[in-house]
């Protein structure tokens, strides 16, 4: 089982078994001995607490009981907690007719028009063994693709990629963002993902990759992936990287840094592909950084001394004000919420 995952279902068990009702003092000093032995323990229970305490008050809703009463114990309905949605997530899916006629007209008219672009690329590809296209994805959305050859990408929040497609050449180049690409194989005709001057090859396979302002990274899933780069600036060639899958490349002025790690390990970083956000003992500055990826309203540190706490657990980059509660709760921060960012000072 994933890391992540065992803390995520201890602390729930731990939840489950505090809401029982025999806790005892013992319990107690155990559930705290658990909580001081890692960070990442401390912030997935605060989590997971603050969904039961939601699911609580939704089901007490449902139920016709006022808004701050809980079912009596033993009445919970108890699903995956650790994705339990918000109240006005659900009052949201519940929309009036009219909104929802506005969301279905507006779903069938981007329908036709990606009929209509694959269309195109089709007989384009048809008539003279040419494909070229760009594709978007706006700040805060996910696109998937399908291209002329069959393979398919994933393109993450606020991304731009640029493909050309002929009968012996798949370019694709990553001009912004970061990318998931599931590879059609063809042996005679190798995809080559350029972004600032490295090149990631492949035949057949599953890898992104993302660009960042001095970094490219290079994430394989499956198969093998062949980083290489330009000549340097004194004609002599550089080194290739030959990246079988689990492998986690980031390549810089610097050369290129290669980890080896398990496949279920290297999917952590491709995890924004379900709307999620994961850190193992990361600097809050830097999940600051990966939820401003996501975001319109930033998140912004105050304090030199705020950035360099340690965060760790799995967070929907799509719900900054829970990370930002939990941090509250469970580190010395306080948060000043301003209309398009949220200021984090130290407490």
């Amino acid at each position: 089982m994933h890391d992540s995952r065992r803390i995520e279902q201890a602390a729930a068990e731990w939840l489950a078994r505090r809401d029982r009702g025999d806790w005892s003092p013992y319990d107690a000093r155990a559930l705290e001995d658990w909580l001081c032995a890692s960070t990442r323990h401390r912030v997935e229970f605060l989590r997971l607490q603050a969904a039961w305490r939601e699911a609580g008050r939704l089901q007490a809703l449902a139920a016709g009981l006022p808004g701050d009463e809980v079912p009596p114990r033993g009445a919970w309905v108890l699903g995956p907690v650790a994705h339990a949605t918000h109240a006005h997530d659900v009052a949201a899916a519940g929309a009036a007719t009219p909104m929802r006629a506005r969301r279905w007209r507006h779903a069938l008219a981007a329908g036709v028009a990606l009929v209509a672009t694959g269309a195109a690329l089709w007989l384009g590809w048809q008539l003279g063994g040419r494909s070229e296209a760009d594709y978007a994805s706006t700040l805060g959305q996910l696109r998937t693709v399908t291209l002329a050859d069959g393979s398919s990408a994933v393109l993450s929040s606020d991304s731009r990629l640029h493909v050309r497609m002929t009968r012996g050449e798949r370019d694709i180049e990553l001009l912004q963002g970061e990318a998931y690409f599931d590879v059609a194989h063809d042996a005679g005709r190798p995809f080559v993902v350029s972004a600032d001057g490295r090149r990631a090859i492949a035949v057949g396979t599953r890898f992104s990759v993302r660009r960042d302002a001095q970094d490219v990274r290079v994430v394989v899933t499956e198969g093998k992936v062949r980083l290489d780069a330009p000549p340097g600036a004194d004609g002599r060639a550089t080194p290739v990287s030959l990246l079988p899958a689990g492998s986690v490349a980031t390549a810089g002025r610097s050369g290129v840094l290669v980890r080896s790690l398990p496949v279920a390990e290297a999917e952590r970083y491709l995890e924004w592909r379900s709307g999620f956000l994961t850190f193992d003992d990361t600097s809050l500055a830097s999940a600051a950084a990966e939820f401003n990826r996501f975001n319109t309203r930033k998140l912004e540190l105050a304090d030199a001394g705020v950035g360099e706490l340690r965060v760790g657990g799995n967070f929907r980059w799509a719900n900054l004000d829970s990370f930002v509660k939990l941090l509250e709760m469970g580190f010395p921060v306080r948060a000043e919420r301003l209309p398009d960012r949220i200021v984090l000072h130290a407490r």
